[in-house]
């Protein structure tokens, strides 16, 4: 026998409270509608400590009052009332439980309490039953009188008890609703208030584009957290601009770059097929080669930084002797009016990628033979745990101004002879991401006997150790 399958359950949705100002208004009424409940019932417990305090002296005062009456020997057929508590009733009962004397309201009825020896609390007796309804306040107090062993028992209702607890439920019957309310109301508007900076800076960054990132969030006149994140976006949006502007002076500059060799190849070969019998084709595929040349070169550079702003410039990691290097770099210059020499330490070890290296020393070395007017000195040496290698040259120098824009991509400082000489002002922009993606740093100050010094550091190591 099948058995008809159940319809699935509906799927049971929690209620979610969206707004972070809905939630804390939520949270805050709660706990302050609660510390109200809590004070409201403290306050309740302290008045009825007090009342029931005062109850009890008053007992105690009567008590005293009662002894005295029976100094003489005898008891009053019925005892005074109270002088403060007309409610109070008493008896006084002997050694074996029997009344001896008795107030107004219980003369004729049986002991209502008895205290046993040893004990401080007394025992209500089915008498009290009978005469005593609701709730009352007893006090038993053994006493001496006339040599006669004696329980004074005064007993009184406790109105102003039951009518403490009335109140404190009408208090909190009325409170609990009235400052959930308050506390909803005033919560709302100050974290409405409080978040209307938020609000802004919101709106604002929903208007910011990739295409405009000039604009920036308001941030307001208060010295807190808002103002701090309002003061952090900005900043990352000013490095985005300025981030965003690189990114598109690069494009530009690399399009220039890569149009001009095009161009010149471009202008020969028109001018060459413009009059074929008289062009000098060897000399025209010469310098369709050397732009050739210069093309695939600025590639890869571009290459290179690209790999650099991936973080994928450096792959593996070994020993490299840098005097080795340096040595290398430096028997396969090309021919040059001006002087290298290159004065390196012993153990002159860092751990890296050889290639990359190399295009960083050689970069560096390039620049300064282009700008030197008759040597350049290559020096290293070891600093703790880091070696140092220093590119003097003895050319015009560097402006202070200029020392740091000279390592930013595209940027010639003698744009004339640069260009000239086949630099894309590249060279200088790869050194300084080789070096950083060796841990290594590089700066431009001034050389000793004149010109610019560009200074490498990279982490030194030993030749057992790899990276």
């Amino acid at each position: 026998m099948n058995t008809p399958a159940r319809p699935p359950a509906p799927h049971r949705r929690r209620l979610r409270v969206r707004t972070l100002r809905a939630r804390v208004t939520i949270v805050a009424s709660l706990v302050i509608t609660a510390l109200v409940v809590l004070g409201i019932a403290l306050l309740y417990l302290l008045q009825r400590e007090s009342i029931r305090a005062d109850i009890d002296s008053q007992l105690r005062t009567y008590s005293t009052e009662i002894a005295q009456t029976g100094t003489a020997g005898t008891w009053p057929s019925t005892l005074p009332p109270s002088t403060l508590d007309a409610n109070a009733e008493a008896q006084v009962l002997g050694a074996d439980g029997r009344v001896l004397a008795a107030s107004h309201a219980l003369t004729g009825a049986g002991a209502l309490y008895l205290l046993p020896a040893g004990s401080s609390q007394p025992v209500r007796q089915p008498a009290a039953d009978r005469v005593l309804t609701g709730e009352v306040r007893v006090l038993a107090v053994p006493a001496t009188v006339h040599a006669t062993p004696v329980t004074i028992v005064t007993v009184t209702t406790t109105g102003l008890l039951t009518m403490l607890d009335t109140e404190a439920a009408g208090r909190l019957l009325t409170a609990i609703p009235i400052t959930l309310l308050l506390a909803a109301g005033a919560v709302w508007l100050i974290v409405g208030r409080a978040l209307k900076p938020v609000e802004r800076i919101r709106s604002a960054v929903t208007e910011i584009t990739s295409v405009d990132l000039t604009r920036r969030v308001p941030e307001p006149g208060t010295d807190d957290e808002i103002r701090r994140l309002a003061h952090t976006m900005n900043d990352m949006l000013d490095r985005l601009d300025a981030a965003a502007r690189r990114q598109r002076r690069f494009v530009a500059d690399a399009s220039h770059e890569l149009r001009s060799p095009l161009a010149a190849i471009r202008t020969t070969l028109e001018v060459a097929l413009a009059h074929p019998d008289k062009a000098p084709w060897p000399e025209i595929g010469a310098r369709a080669a050397d732009q050739t040349i210069r093309l695939e070169e600025l590639l890869h550079q571009l290459l290179t930084l690209a790999k650099a702003d991936e973080g994928e410039l450096l792959t593996h990691r070994r020993p490299v002797d840098v005097g080795e290097l340096l040595d290398g770099i430096h028997a396969t210059l090309a021919p040059h009016a001006v002087e290298v020499t290159v004065h390196i330490g012993p153990e002159l070890v860092a751990a890296g990628d050889p290639s990359q290296l190399q295009r960083l020393f050689r970069n560096i070395i390039d620049n300064a033979t282009r700008h030197a007017a008759h040597h350049v000195d290559v020096s290293g040496h070891r600093a703790g745990e880091r070696l140092v290698v220093h590119v003097d040259d003895d050319g015009p120098g560097i402006p202070l101004a200029d020392r740091e824009r000279v390592f930013d991509r595209f940027v010639r400082l003698d744009t004339s002879r640069d260009r000239a000489s086949g630099s894309t002002g590249l060279g200088l922009a790869i050194a300084r991401e080789i070096a950083r993606a060796h841990g290594g740093t590089i700066a431009v100050t001034d050389a000793p006997d004149g010109g610019a010094r560009v200074s490498v550091e990279l982490p030194a190591t030993t030749t057992e150790s790899v990276l």
